[in-house]
């Protein structure tokens, strides 16, 4: 996988929200840190799964990644350019390279313009057809997600949440992108369409190439998706690996939770399984407990938890977590035969 070509590559990313007190004079009297200080790379063509409770963090970093939040500290570079960095000239020629899917299929459609002008919308800013050519580009758009062409000139109220899912993907398919942010897709969705809408995006991968961050709070799915496997906890990624070995083999007393909650649909493993029950609630991010963000629910915290910032390690062959209490445990290649 370290072998591949990084399309994305995030450095010391921080993000935060201001909190401030007054009505005519405001000042600043503290912040939200709801991303603080991540790295991680995403490899072209693959999918990163993003995983973590409500509030960790995830959909603040897909958004500054496409820099529809724009980032307190830290660098995110594209195909080698710092989009942090970056002129508003050079961020609108990007971004015809960088889409989003939002998680609400209706809040994320205007209600008062047409289908065509909705997904035609990428079409006219960027420019990228004739005016006489966009119907036309439109009506494919809605073929190729498996919907009716004749549907649009309909509004979105007109339509399920599973086609209006589908139109924000024709969407962020009409500007021909590179990568696209999947901002839990499919939790405003029922179960049946899920699974439709998930086989749509793989398609489409293995059609176009897709380099998809797939962000979601469904660990099944996400094992169904994607190649490696990124937890967030309370702004900061925990551990990262390939999917098989996350979820196999978890490193970080978080993950170790989070997988024992998915639902196994075999009784008599899920009466055998372990379950690791977390204790309280997760801290606020507007005052991140110091050294380990998990160490004051963590089952093995150990007194320099509180103190210490775990360092962020490889202990596997791309096998990364942040961790005092975990050891490396590198398996030796085997010596070249004579």
């Amino acid at each position: 996988m370290s072998q591949q070509q990084v399309l994305l590559s995030v450095r010391g990313l921080k993000k935060y929200f201001p909190i401030t007190q007054g009505i005519i004079i405001q000042r600043e009297i503290g912040a939200v840190k709801a991303v603080d200080d991540i790295s991680f790379d995403i490899y072209k063509g693959e999918t990163l799964g993003l995983v973590g409770e409500s509030g960790c963090g995830k959909t603040t970093t897909g958004r500054t990644l496409l820099q529809l939040y724009r980032p307190t500290e830290g660098e995110v570079y594209f195909d080698g350019v710092d989009l942090t960095k970056a002129s508003d000239k050079t961020l609108r020629q990007l971004r015809q390279r960088m889409q989003m899917i939002f998680q609400d299929p209706y809040a994320s459609l205007n209600s008062r313009w047409t289908i065509s002008r909705i997904i035609g919308e990428p079409l006219r800013v960027h420019k990228l057809c004739s005016k006489n050519e966009q119907r036309e580009r439109v009506e494919e758009l809605l073929e190729l997600v498996r919907l009716n062409a004749h549907f649009v000139n309909r509004y979105p109220h007109e339509f399920s949440g599973g086609q209006r899912q589908r139109i924000g993907i024709a969407r962020a398919l009409a500007s021909n992108p590179e990568f696209i942010v999947c901002d839990e897709p499919i939790s405003a969705l029922d179960v049946s369409i899920q699974a439709q809408v998930v086989n749509l995006l793989e398609d489409l991968q293995e059609q176009f190439g897709f380099t998809y961050l797939f962000i979601a709070h469904d660990l099944s799915m996400v094992r169904h998706i994607c190649k490696r496997v990124a937890v967030m906890y309370l702004g900061v990624i925990v551990e990262l690996g390939e999917r098989d070995a996350v979820y196999n083999n978890p490193q970080h007393p978080y993950t170790q939770a989070l997988l024992s909650a998915v639902p196994i649909p075999d009784p008599r493993m899920t009466r055998e399984r372990q379950r690791v029950i977390l204790e309280g609630d997760p801290p606020s991010p507007i005052d991140p407990p110091s050294g380990c963000r998990f160490h004051p629910r963590c089952p093995i915290a150990k007194d320099h938890c509180s103190s210490i910032v775990p360092k962020w390690r490889e202990l596997q062959k791309d096998h990364w977590v942040a961790c005092h209490e975990v050891e490396p445990k590198f398996v030796p290649e085997p010596e070249p035969a004579n």
